[in-house]
């Protein structure tokens, strides 16, 4: 197991760095899958990639962390509409390889299973870029989730709906429910890049990295992948007590 944890200058230096990793695994050859996470933390890694004009973007597959339940098609929220705009058209990426939960479907556990069957077939995920909320959630699974969990509908935390509703017109808007990929599907990919900026960020960031490694905090999960890069601003690592650019184990 690898962690490795670096604290940068800030948001672009964050998103070159992250680029950095996917763009190797591109050009060498072993990027198949690429899995993204939405927000506002990774935005910087998928400019940097387009900004870099590399080939062999249509022979890859984008697998989505999650999705909201219930927002109708096209609404620019959605995290298909997101992927859609800020990763699939700017790296060229061909429509049909891009994948998202189907957060309108009659039967969302159906809908579940086979998001995680497709993830399955398609090999896996080589890459997978992530963010971290507040409440120490990865994808959208919130405090007390398995370890072992799998893609499935959850319920938001009201922290995590009055963090997320600016995107929206209001709080109100924003759904209560959404389909994520488990802890135990983001575990499957063989190397994860982690993005976390701002003050907002440092306790949960903190709680990942140094607190016990259990549901209270999935973040905290990390600890058991095999290979993790954490990429931090000096706000985001303000609370860390351990030296960071090194290596932190489980233990």
């Amino acid at each position: 197991m690898r962690l490795q944890v670096e604290v940068l200058a800030d948001a672009r230096e964050i998103g070159r760095r992250g680029a950095d990793v996917v763009a190797g695994e591109l050009l060498a050859g072993r990027l198949r899958v690429l899995g993204v996470a939405t927000g506002s933390s990774p935005l910087q890694v998928y400019e940097s990639l387009a900004a870099r004009d590399l080939p062999g973007w249509d022979g890859v597959e984008v697998f989505a962390l999650d999705e909201y339940v219930g927002l109708p098609a096209g609404d620019r929220a959605s995290y298909a509409d997101v992927v859609d705009r800020e990763v699939r058209a700017p790296l060229g990426v061909d429509p049909a390889r891009v994948h998202v939960p189907d957060g309108r479907a009659d039967d969302l556990d159906a809908a579940c299973d086979a998001y995680e069957q497709a993830l399955v077939a398609a090999g896996g995920v080589d890459v997978q870029v992530l963010g971290i909320g507040a409440t120490g959630h990865i994808g959208f699974n919130e405090p007390g989730s398995p370890f072992s969990s799998r893609t499935r509908v959850v319920e938001l935390t009201p922290r995590t709906v009055a963090d997320n509703a600016r995107f929206f017109a209001s709080a109100d808007d924003v759904p209560r429910r959404a389909i994520t990929q488990g802890i135990a599907t983001i575990a499957r990919a063989r190397r994860h890049v982690l993005i976390a900026r701002g003050e907002g960020k440092a306790e949960a960031v903190r709680a990942a990295l140094e607190g016990e490694v259990a549901p209270d905090c999935p973040a905290s999960a990390l600890r058991t992948f095999e290979d993790v890069l954490v990429l931090l601003d000096p706000a985001a690592a303000s609370l860390l007590t351990r030296s960071p650019a090194r290596a932190v184990g489980a233990g």
